[in-house]
């Protein structure tokens, strides 16, 4: 099976203390990854290293098969390599249909051709239609985002991060602060918008982990402890050890 991407001695040090050390592996074209580990970990900067926000401090990180290595996110992005954060970003002031509108924008061609009149592109504006659709905002795509649900927010993120035609997408804590039942839509969301795609994500609901990974990796203190199918993951005395907070049998 071919990695859609590869991470090899992977490392990030601020000053004299090393958050990632050394991490090794390879994720899955089309599978759903999720890393998991406890706060501290180095989850976040190691989606950080991989989009291109921070620098590496050594190793590697490739994408389909080239490295991606220290290039500015826009680059990343433009390679296939689309994410979200775990802090909502979006633009509040702009309405559902623009922003996800600015998502497609790159990947229909637009670049930085300023002269265009966007709202005179026809197949450009149904294309937003149908992503709006798909994260079921239809009904508020003329309204500013920023006053949107929490949740209606985090959909909204999800689909701008899928609305570009990235084959990668990233997703950093997507159910993070939400109900139940919105956490129940989310997923339904995530796996619609990820179908056919690569899908890795940072969560630290264990529901959310176990229903939806094909693959869990678990990052202890920089280090990736254990790579399995959730089943493994779940009966893995290391991995209850260090992250489950259970003392394994000896």
């Amino acid at each position: 099976m071919s990695a859609a991407i590869e991470l090899a001695g992977l490392r990030k040090s601020f000053g004299p203390t090393e958050i990632i050390r050394g991490v090794d592996l390879e994720i899955y074209k089309g599978e759903r990854h999720a890393i998991i580990g406890p706060n501290g970990a180095g989850k976040s900067t190691l989606f950080h290293l991989i989009s291109g926000r921070y620098k590496l401090s050594g190793g590697s990180v490739s994408l389909h098969g080239e490295e991606i290595s220290n290039l500015p996110p826009y680059e990343i992005y433009r390679k296939g390599l689309s994410r979200s954060f775990q802090v909502t970003n979006i633009f509040p002031n702009m309405s559902v249909f623009e922003n996800v509108r600015c998502g497609l924008m790159w990947a229909q061609g637009y670049k930085y051709s300023f002269w265009h009149l966007v709202d005179r592109e026809t197949e450009l504006n149904q294309k937003t239609v149908r992503v709006i659709e798909e994260i079921g905002l239809s009904a508020r795509q003329h309204i500013p985002a920023g006053v949107l649900t929490y949740a209606e927010q985090r959909a909204l993120e999800i689909g701008i991060a899928a609305a570009g035609g990235a084959d990668v997408i990233m997703l950093d804590e997507p159910t993070a602060g939400m109900s139940h039942s919105e956490t129940d839509q989310a997923m339904t969301l995530i796996r619609k918008i990820t179908e056919g795609k690569t899908l890795v994500m940072v969560e630290h609901d264990m529901g959310v982990v176990f229903d939806l990974a094909d693959r869990i990796s678990v990052l202890v203190y920089g280090e990736i402890i254990a790579t399995d199918t959730p089943e493994n993951i779940r009966n893995n005395k290391a991995v209850q050890e260090a992250y489950l907070g259970v003392e394994a049998e000896e």
